[in-house]
């Protein structure tokens, strides 16, 4: 998968403004939070502008390109949803090597050992696992849970 098709199914799951005061993020649109970037205006915030974001500081830094084919739109997704360094953690666990949110020669070569319809799975279960512990779980985890399904439904 290419950045440009994960990013085309990347904004089916993010929409447009929003300012919900549950949100721990705050102010997000295209997915792109106020807390996680407080110097962009996010209402005026551009899908270009959101697109190079996402190329950069997700799909860049969390090492999709190194990962399997397979698995790049989970990971992606995932560290765009709660983070680089807990996607890869994830990502790590699913091949039981040690978490340490670094993408390595271990878990380079764990990756490439793996079953990938059975680390899809594994990952997203820890994902799954990681969200249902997070205190924003009654608030947000149908939403949550919702995504996650259709990115298995989708494989």
């Amino acid at each position: 998968m290419t950045f440009d098709e994960a990013f085309k199914l990347l904004i089916g799951h993010e929409g447009g403004y929003v300012n919900d005061a549950r949100d721990p993020g705050g102010e997000t649109k295209f997915g792109i939070s106020k807390r996680a970037y407080p110097f962009e205006d996010i209402r005026n915030l551009t899908i270009e502008r959101a697109r190079a974001i996402y190329y950069r500081d997700y799909w860049i830094r969390s090492g999709c390109e190194r990962v399997p084919e397979a698995m790049r739109f989970d990971l992606f997704d995932t560290a765009v949803n709660s983070g680089l360094s807990r996607a890869v953690r994830l990502l790590q666990l699913a091949v039981k090597v040690d978490d340490d949110g670094e993408i390595g020669p271990v878990t380079l070569k764990a990756l490439r050992d793996a079953d990938p319809e059975g680390l899809k799975a594994r990952f997203n279960g820890h994902r799954l696992d990681f969200l249902n512990n997070l205190a924003e779980w009654p608030t947000f985890g149908r939403g949550w849970a919702q995504r996650i399904a259709e990115n298995l439904m989708r494989a």
